[in-house]
């Protein structure tokens, strides 16, 4: 039996991920070198070395979420555990947290920021794809099955908003839309959430009015007006887009050669976080940059395979909350770093500098690879053993008694 669950594992994605942080663990040494001498005073290889342990430590989380079977997740009492837990690091984070970039989204603990927005984006989709499996039997009602799940995630999002973490509520919101339109609710219901989402947004608006200017920062409308027209602030709002334009347009096909970046001297300030993608093309060009999104995009339309596969509506709507959160942190990223959407500070999965956001990657890819195993093994195996009984039986010479 362990042989053919072990046979029944995607390596495919095993070394999709190990590649991804194999190549970032490269680009986090390239594009911090300068800066952690020349800003903080570091070592060069001061973020090479602790994003090597972060990747150490997630691929031991990986393994062990990939041998831990999926559905125990359901037990009733680990479920109101994570929520609380969940909830109760949100709400200490506005008496603990450390502030950094104007937000108070970390906890410091012994020389390493903890970031609980990062966890609660799983501890949501586990939330949402165990209630919803409870809720089949009465998907369509409005009332019991569709709206407690939504007001519990716009709580959430609400905590994080308050941080304030627009990029982090962003994803928890857009991975909960997905999870909600896959949840097997019909038309009717989505229009009705609809109706809903604008009349929250009527309510809210006086109070947004009142509070313009605490909610709409000079900090934060500069992320907008640099995403309009960047270069109409270059020295400010716009720097970091177009230092961005500059390594990506520099980088062409091929890319000045490994380690040859000059925008990370710096030009760009998170050139290792969130603009590692920018210090990419302009190092490798766009190969660099494809051989990084083809992986990406293997492993969510690998996910949203596996999901379509599983046959139960657990590990179905835990695979789309996944898939989706890799999906839609990447576009965000990109987005930002190309102009087509505003900076957030949304990191790139697998690739950008964070403990935070590797530790909970590879948990998640280690429920997905778990995910994976159960529907291989049982589309394969549980079917073969299946047919052998029923051929044993077919074939079995009945009792005769003389």
């Amino acid at each position: 039996m362990i042989k053919k669950i072990l046979k029944s594992y995607d390596y495919s994605l095993i070394l999709a991920v190990l590649l991804l942080c194999g190549f970032g663990l490269v680009m986090v040494y390239s594009s911090s070198m300068i800066s952690a001498v020349a800003r903080w005073d570091y070592a060069s290889d001061h973020f090479f070395v602790r994003q090597s342990i972060f990747v150490a430590a997630g691929f031991l989380v990986l393994l062990l979420a990939m041998f831990f079977p999926y559905r125990a997740y359901l037990q009733p009492v680990f479920l109101r555990s994570v929520v609380l837990i969940s909830i109760g690091m949100l709400l200490a984070i506005f008496v603990f947290g450390s502030v950094a970039g104007g937000a108070r989204s970390w906890f410091s603990v012994m020389g390493f920021k903890l970031q609980p927005a990062e966890f609660v984006k799983l501890s949501v989709i586990l939330y949402l794809a165990a209630v919803y499996e409870k809720k089949q039997a009465y998907i369509d009602h409005f009332g019991r099955g569709v709206l407690p799940p939504i007001i519990f995630t716009g709580f959430i999002c609400v905590l994080i908003i308050l941080q304030p973490d627009i990029g982090s509520a962003s994803i928890i919101a857009m991975i909960a839309i997905s999870m909600v339109l896959c949840s097997g609710l019909g038309m009717k219901n989505i229009v009705k959430l609809l109706i809903l989402g604008l009349a929250m947004v009527v309510l809210i608006s006086p109070l947004v009015l009142i509070m313009w200017d605490d909610i709409f920062t000079t900090e934060r409308v500069s992320r907008f007006t640099g995403f309009m027209d960047p270069f109409a602030d270059a020295g400010d709002s716009g720097f970091h887009l177009i230092n961005s334009y500059y390594a990506i347009s520099s980088g062409g096909l091929t890319g000045l050669g490994l380690g040859e970046s000059i925008q990370k001297y710096g030009y760009l300030p998170e050139s290792h976080t969130d603009f590692i993608l920018a210090i990419i093309s302009e190092e490798l060009g766009i190969f660099g940059v494809l051989f990084v999104l083809v992986l990406l995009a293997f492993i969510v339309l690998k996910g949203f395979h596996i999901a379509r596969s599983c046959d139960d509506a657990f590990g179905t709507l835990l695979a789309i909350g996944i898939s989706s959160m890799i999906g839609i942190q990447t576009a965000i990223n990109v987005g930002g770093l190309t102009g087509l959407l505003p900076i957030t500070g949304v990191t790139l999965p697998f690739i950008s500098y964070g403990g935070s956001s590797m530790i909970l990657l590879m948990l998640s890819m280690g429920l997905l690879i778990n995910i994976s195993m159960f529907v291989k093994y049982r589309s394969v195996y549980q079917k073969d053993e299946v047919k052998k009984t029923a051929e044993l039986k077919g074939n079995a010479v009945p009792f005769q008694q003389n």
